[in-house]
């Protein structure tokens, strides 16, 4: 059953995607990344010479710090940087500057309009290529989210997520073999079922409504990893939707 959307897209449809690099001058790295009218922008700092608390003879550590607009950062921010902790140590090679710590700061989240933790991992990604940080590969974010009929609809806008049954925020990697696999996949030492990295789902979804969100977001994730390769750099970059 077709879905009409607000915004007249279609349930596969992406917002428009906007990506500028080297946006903070006392960063190493640093990105704005925007799809449609959700805006964040990531700064990347290190590597530095490891402190006290995380420093790590063998490895490098990776620290990632949200600063919300305005306030203090809550519940859901704390959970938002565990998650994208884990998901930036899973692609940054870490054996090269042990005893290191690389602080990756979500600095400003310009506006939120839906599919936030995404639009910030994307960010982020794209700061570390900025600062230069040995990455194995980049990953790709996308929110998939089901409505009250069972239907699937991609990066929703904060309107569509208020008024949808469940939504799955994935991270794939950005590799053309990893988009669409027919075996389980490695990264590393690290194994990746069905190639996705990261998966948090929030809301009732059926075993059904998952794999169908996993089939969508694995679909998408190969125009986002297009757009990573052709543009992330030192430069401004868009695509229109």
């Amino acid at each position: 059953m077709e879905i009409d959307r607000p915004d007249g897209r279609s349930p596969n449809q992406l917002r428009p995607l906007a990506c500028s690099c080297s946006v903070l001058h006392r960063a190493h790295g640093s990105s704005s990344w925007a799809q449609g009218e959700t805006k964040v922008l990531a700064a990347v700092y290190g590597p530095k010479a490891g402190t006290k608390k995380n420093e790590n003879p063998e490895k490098a550590s990776i620290e990632v710090i949200w600063k919300p607009k305005t306030g203090q950062i809550g519940k859901v921010e704390k959970e938002y940087e565990m998650i994208l902790k884990k998901t930036l140590e899973s692609i940054c090679i870490r054996t090269i500057y042990p005893n290191t710590t690389t602080s990756v700061i979500v600095q400003q989240v310009l506006n939120d309009d839906g599919a936030l933790l995404p639009c910030a991992i994307n960010a982020a990604c794209a700061a570390l290529v900025d600062a230069g940080i040995p990455l194995k590969h980049l990953a790709v974010a996308i929110c998939c989210s089901v409505t009250d009929s069972g239907s699937i609809l991609l990066d929703p806008t904060k309107d569509e997520e208020e008024k949808l049954k469940a939504l799955a925020n994935l991270v794939f990697p950005n590799a053309i073999v990893s988009v669409l696999p027919d075996r389980p996949l490695q990264v590393g030492s690290e194994p990746m079922a069905h190639g996705i990295m990261t998966s948090v789902t929030q809301g009732a979804m059926s075993a059904d409504d998952y794999l169908h969100c996993l089939e969508r977001g694995r679909a998408a994730s190969a125009r986002l990893s297009e757009f990573l390769r052709k543009n992330i750099g030192p430069k401004s970059t868009s695509e229109g939707s």
